[in-house]
């Protein structure tokens, strides 16, 4: 799995990423969907990753993600930052998964 993080987007999350200790997550989020298959993407922040994470490099920022979870997407993602809507969003080249991607800092969405 790869991602490329658009300028607005690695602009955007590099202020939560300062110092180390925090580091990226793409969350295939499960909660209240009854069915893994009906998950949703999140970016998330942790300060560790668990024994089912799996680092990748993304371009320019690296990430982990749970290969338990990697059927449900494209192996070439991006994210990109919209400023005027002040939302993330999840795409491929055959694919949109959501313009409306949730990032998780730790408190809820930011």
């Amino acid at each position: 799995m790869h991602i490329i993080f658009s300028k607005t987007a690695t602009d955007r999350l590099t202020p939560y990423l300062k110092e180390g200790k925090n580091q990226l997550k793409l969350l295939h989020d499960t909660e209240g969907c009854g069915c893994v298959v009906s998950g949703v993407p999140a970016l998330q922040l942790i300060s560790e990753p668990t024994v089912d994470d799996k680092l990748a490099q993304g371009d320019p920022l690296p990430f982990y993600y749970e290969p338990r979870h990697e059927i449900y997407y494209e192996p070439q993602l991006r994210v990109d930052y919209n400023e005027e809507r002040s939302s993330f969003s999840l795409k491929s080249d055959i694919q949109i998964y959501t313009v409306n991607l949730r990032f998780l800092s730790g408190g809820g969405a930011a």
